[in-house]
């Protein structure tokens, strides 16, 4: 078999290392993905794909509890990787530690799940210590064996690590989902005239009225439907923003085709992330 990697950001047990291995590519001539690899941060993962080295990446872009995840949207707008998949996946957060409730006073997580379990720490009286992962702080919690500290993760962490659940179910919402992106350097070729196609953009626009307005009216004119639209920063440039939005539809239908050209000329840079089929939130 052809080994195929795909890179992920964390430690094997991160919620990003489950959706690598829910990965639908396992997609590509029916050939398997065999070798699932984590990285510490999300431009280290891209440039993996960018050197040749894994032919996949898989990056968190939001949360339907926390929304964004602005440093994946980030690393994103520096890569020149195409996105040609997204997925969801169930996020169920546990409180991991090898003490009782009543013992731990602190909480090690990464700040996307601390977060998620903002109520549970306040109502426990937690203190917060941010971390890169999910899973690398059940890696530092087994390290450090202190009954009074605890981390948030998966439970397919706490068995890797070897490290009890506490206590399950922590989430603030248990209707809890992160989306991801997958990335290749190859396009992948879709029919343009598929139904449920989504396509991601990334554009700045000129700093004066309305220029984002004429933008969205592209869209509004030819019916085309943004299911988001996020501005970051522009690191390069203060108070200047980029914008990433989601629509539905593939870029190389000659309708959408045409609003990119129109918006083109309104923008100061416009990216095409790439298109890929909608995926199905089980």
């Amino acid at each position: 078999m052809v080994e195929l990697r795909i890179a992920f950001q964390g430690e094997y047990g991160a919620y990003s290392d489950a959706a690598a291995r829910e990965f639908p590519g396992n997609i590509v001539d029916g050939k398997g993905i065999t070798n699932v690899v984590g990285f510490e941060t999300f431009d280290e993962v891209l440039s993996q794909v960018s050197n040749g080295w894994s032919q996949y990446a898989i990056l968190p872009v939001e949360n339907s509890i926390e929304g964004t995840v602005g440093q994946s949207i980030d690393a994103i707008t520096n890569s020149d990787l195409h996105a040609i998949d997204e997925l969801y996946l169930k996020i169920e957060h546990c409180l991991i530690g090898t003490g009782k409730l009543e013992d731990v006073d602190t909480v090690y997580s990464h700040p996307q799940a601390l977060g998620q379990c903002s109520k549970f720490i306040k109502e426990n009286n937690l203190k917060s210590v941010p971390t890169y992962d999910t899973a690398g702080s059940v890696k530092i919690i087994s390290e450090l064996r202190k009954e009074n500290c605890a981390a948030i993760a998966s439970k397919r962490a706490s068995d890797l690590y070897h490290v009890p659940v506490i206590k399950d179910g922590i989430a603030d919402n248990s209707n809890n989902f992160t989306r991801f992106l997958i990335f290749s350097k190859d396009v992948e070729v879709l029919d343009p005239s598929h139904k449920n196609d989504k396509t991601s953009i990334i554009f700045s626009v000129k700093h004066e009225a309305g220029a984002l307005y004429q933008i969205l009216k592209e869209f509004h004119d030819n019916d085309i439907n943004l299911t988001k639209i996020e501005s970051r920063p522009n690191k390069n440039t203060n108070w200047e923003y980029n914008f990433f939005v989601d629509f539905l539809g593939h870029y190389s239908n000659s309708k959408i085709e045409s609003v990119l050209k129109k918006i083109s000329e309104n923008t100061l840079f416009l990216k095409v992330i790439g298109s890929y089929p909608v995926a199905d939130l089980d």
